[in-house]
């Protein structure tokens, strides 16, 4: 299997998750604005939709949306503690929660990344943002991680998104448990090899 990714995009969502279950992906960075990969391949041939994630199976297709491939990489692996089981309302509480991070919080972000955004569209988007955050700050006070205390696919992708508060001026100051959380996700050795892997850590010099 290929991932196919953008450096610090939603992409490194299913990054992590491939870390966390061992999955030796083949990985190809995207330059989404030309719609090429960096063998020189033309993105919209492979997703037609021009953005990342995009997953190649092994036998051609392709899996997109962040949300579905986290939840096929880990059903692939059998890994439950990831994703429950199918069928089950833990399975139902993780959608739920994917759900809310793509909608409520995934695509409030994407103006404010826009140059030509009017300032007053920017504090809309800034004021929903922290009702939103306000609603994962409730939750992870009483427990580590958005499900309880097991890491699943959810925690990578709101890691993910969350990192683009810095870069876009988003105080996050009013949440210290999803600082907190922040830290704690990205001291994992999953997220620490994506987030290398992607050029987003330096690799320290050798001595």
């Amino acid at each position: 299997m290929k991932l196919y990714y953008s450096p610090g995009a939603c992409s490194l969502s299913p990054h992590i998750v491939a870390h966390e279950l061992g999955l030796n992906l083949a990985v190809e960075k995207v330059d989404t604005k030309a719609k090429r990969t960096e063998s020189g391949r033309d993105f919209l041939a492979i997703n037609p939709k021009g953005y990342v994630p995009a997953l190649e199976l092994d036998d051609g297709q392709v899996l997109t949306e962040g949300p579905a491939i986290v939840q096929y990489l880990a059903d692939h692996k059998g890994n439950t503690a990831l994703a429950p089981a199918n069928g089950t309302l833990a399975r139902a509480r993780l959608q739920e929660m994917l759900n809310y991070i793509t909608s409520e919080i995934h695509k409030s972000y994407s103006p404010l990344f826009k140059d030509d955004t009017p300032d007053a569209t920017r504090a809309e988007r800034h004021a929903y943002l922290a009702k939103r955050y306000d609603f994962i700050e409730k939750i992870l006070a009483k427990q580590p991680y958005l499900l309880g205390d097991h890491f699943t696919v959810a925690d990578a992708y709101l890691f993910t998104v969350t990192r683009w508060a810095d870069f876009v001026k988003l105080d996050l100051s009013a949440f210290p448990h999803v600082q907190a959380f922040q830290k704690r996700v990205a001291a994992r050795p999953s997220a620490d090899a994506a987030l290398r892997a992607e050029g987003l850590i330096k690799h320290k010099a050798a001595a």
